[in-house]
This record gives C-alpha cells, structure tokens and sequence, in this order.
C-alpha cells in the first residue's frame, strides 16, 4: 500500500496535479501566441522554472543525444517471454519461501528488487546520501545468477552481438505492480561500466529520460525524452543516455504487472561495504541460512506485494470459536463471582434477597 492511503501512485499523482494543465491553458491564453516570451511555472513552493524557445531547443537537442545512443531490438519471442515469465514467477516464489539469502530481495512499495550475482546498497541504505555513495555488498551476500538467466537471456543476447561473452556478472530483476516506478538515477558509474543492458517482460511500458521527481505531493515533469518498451524488446543504453542524463520508470507508465531484467558488468574496482559497516553484519550476527519449505500450491506473483500477516495476528485467528468461547466463559464466570459477592454483602447486612434463578 503505497503512503497516504493511495494503492496506485498513479492515482495520487493525478489526484495532486490537476492544475497543470489548467495552469499551462491559462498561460497561453495571457500571452497569445507567445513566440519569444519566457514562460514560467512552479513547481513547487520551492522551485520555479523558467521555459523559452531556447530551452526548448535545448531540450530538443538533449533528446537527439538520447535517442542516439539508446539501442533497440526486437529478440524474444512471445513463447521465449512466456517461458521467461515463468523462471520470473518462481524468483518470486522463492523469495516468499525464503530461499534466498538477506541481501538478494529488495522490497518497496509496488516494486520488488532481486539482485543475483552482486548487489548493491543505494537510495535510504545509504549511510551517506549522494550519488558515488552506492557500495557493493561483500561477495556472496547475494545469490549467484541463476542457471535459466544465462541459457534463457544471456545467451541470446551474446548470440546477437549485443553483449561479448563474460560480460555479465550482475542481474538484477525488477517486479513491478501498475503504479509502480523507479524514481530518476543513472546508474552508478564507479560501478557499473556500460552499456547496460534490460529485457522488459509482461507487459509494455516506457523509459523517461530527464524528469525530476517531487514528493510530498508527488510530482514527475515532462521527460526530455520517452522510450517506449515492449514485451520482449532489449534496450541498450550508452554514452550519453547512460552517463549524462537521468532515466526513470513513471507511475503512470506501468498500467499493468511488469518486470524487467538488467544485465551489467561490475567494474573490478567498484568499492565494496567493509566489514565494519552496518549493511553487512558480522558471520556471528548473520542470520543463519534458510531451509527450503516444500509447498504444493501454485505461485503467486502478486503474493509478494502484499502487507505481511504478523505471527501474533495468525495466533489470534487461527481458532476464532474457540477464542469466543472463551472470551464468553471469561465473562460468565467474572458476572458470577460478582453475584456471590453481592449475595454475600446482602445476607450480612441482615437484609433477604430472594434470587431468582435461571
């Protein structure tokens, strides 16, 4: 349940900027044709932008430098989705099971995280914000890349030239539920080196280039640059859209389940979390390691995004006549001592009490 009691951040966003496009008309109407004018909007109590027919040139040739090094293609079949989808479903499964290690699942609102091979500590993780913060867990605090990745995407992608063999020691699959998002980054530099690589699965969706993220309430600007991705497609990002811009995944843009899987190269001399560090626990403090629960129902992919039920609240459920029954004794036997009781008090005053009974 994402904040402020809104499931879908595509219905807060719409429900906390009606005015824009109320603001943008009336802008236009006061300045006519406007040609030449600056235009300005807020976007916040704090922050008020200035656009221009230059700018808009500017934002022009930002999104000429984008499209020129975003690569495309169209691989996977719809069967090769399907049966991708499918290793998809048991990841998710898995991890609701348990069976993997601490540091591989990464939850949030609408949008759940599994890194394979390396992971890596970013966003309120954080002991010091910033970009160039970000810290590689230690070796094998996540699990290795599974076995279906390398025969099912992998290879494919080394077969059409995409990537070199060896390329890929990292990747990470992100599950998103409509509304969901992935707020605007680039991917971090002094770790990862480029391209980097995603296949989108389920559903269709878009990658925005340079949009600013606002919260409270939450807000996304008009992207320089929009990317639609298919069901299938691989995209490819390098030189300028990798390094020099933000992309982000807006809520407005997952209208259904999807996921994506991103294919990177750590660098070899990418920092690491040490020892000392909070993020990675001491082998004494690490929890041990899970065993495997053996269960006949069928997956639930949507099980995953769902609020967790507490133990105490299972133990209060998990027999309800029983506790009535017992909450109801309870009663029962506290009114009759208090009619004793008040029997008692009665007869010692030297008053009769005729009782009735039932």
């Amino acid at each position: 349940m994402a904040a402020s009691g809104y499931s879908d951040l595509r219905e807060k966003l719409k429900s906390m900027t009606p005015h824009r496009d109320d603001y943008g008309n009336k802008i236009r109407a006061s300045n006519g044709s406007g040609k030449g004018r600056k235009r300005k909007y807020r976007e916040s109590e704090d922050d008020e932008y200035e656009h221009s027919d230059d700018s808009a040139d500017l934002r022009e040739q930002e999104a000429r430098r984008v499209r020129s090094s975003v690569l495309q293609l169209s691989i996977f079949t719809p069967e090769e989705c399907a049966r991708i989808e499918e290793k998809i479903d048991e990841v998710v499964a898995k991890a609701e099971a348990g069976l993997y290690r601490e540091h591989t699942v990464d939850r949030a609102p609408l949008r759940n995280k599994y890194f394979f091979g390396e992971g890596y500590t970013y966003g309120a993780q954080l002991e010091r914000r910033g970009p160039g913060q970000e810290r590689l867990y230690r070796k094998g605090e996540v699990d290795e890349i599974p076995s279906w990745v390398h025969e099912l995407v992998i290879k494919r992608l080394v077969s059409n030239g995409v990537i070199p063999e060896g390329f890929v020691n990292s990747a990470v699959i992100n599950d998103y539920q409509p509304g969901g998002c992935i707020v605007s980054h680039v991917d971090p530099m002094h770790i990862f080196a480029r391209p980097i690589v995603s296949v989108s699965f389920f559903s269709d969706s878009a990658l925005c280039f340079g949009c600013r993220f606002q919260f409270k309430p939450i807000r996304v600007s008009e992207p320089v640059f929009v990317l639609p991705v298919m069901r299938g497609s691989v995209t490819v990002l390098s030189g300028y859209a990798a390094d020099d811009i933000t992309h982000c995944i807006r809520p407005q843009d997952i209208k259904e389940r999807r996921a994506v899987i991103i294919l990177r190269k750590t660098k070899p001399d990418a920092p690491r979390l040490d020892s000392d560090s909070p993020l990675s626990p001491s082998p004494a403090q690490r929890p041990a390691p899970l065993k495997a629960k053996r269960s006949h129902r069928k997956a639930d992919p949507d099980a995953a995004h769902r609020p967790r039920v507490l133990e105490m609240d299972k133990e209060e459920n998990r027999h309800p006549s029983l506790s009535r029954h017992r909450r109801h004794s309870v009663s029962s036997e506290n009114y009759r001592r208090r009619d004793e009781d008040h029997d008692k008090h009665q007869e010692s005053s030297g008053r009769k009490v005729k009782m009735r009974r039932h």
